[in-house]
C-alpha cells in the first residue's frame, strides 16, 4: 500500500450573497423593535436576537422558543414562536 499525503486547499473567502447584504426598510410594527433604519436581513435578525435577550424573552423551559411582548406579538401575529420560524416572520416585514 502507498501511502499519500493529503493536500489541503486553501480555502477562498466566502463572499456573502448580495441578497443578504442588500438593505430594507423595517415595517413599522419590526421598527417599534430594531428601529427604522434600513437594515441588511442578517443585521435585522441579530437586533431582534439584542431586543428578545435584552428582555428575556426566551421561554426559560424551552430556549427555543421566543415568547412574545406587546411588540413581538405584532411582528409574529402570536405569542411564541420558535428560533427556526424567526427569520421568516421578521423576512415579511422588510421591504
Amino acid at each position: 500500500m502507498e501511502h499519500t499525503e493529503t493536500v489541503k486547499k486553501e480555502k477562498s473567502a466566502r463572499k456573502p450573497n448580495a441578497a443578504f447584504m442588500k438593505t430594507m426598510t423595517p415595517s413599522t410594527e419590526l421598527a417599534a423593535v430594531i428601529g427604522a433604519n434600513p437594515v441588511a436581513r442578517t443585521e435585522a435578525v441579530k437586533l431582534m436576537w439584542d431586543y428578545i435577550k435584552a428582555n428575556n424573552l426566551q421561554n426559560p423551559a424551552n430556549k427555543r422558543n421566543i415568547l412574545a411582548d406587546t411588540k413581538l406579538e405584532k411582528v409574529f401575529g402570536k405569542n411564541e414562536v420558535t428560533m427556526f420560524e424567526l427569520t421568516g416572520l421578521i423576512g415579511k416585514h422588510l421591504n
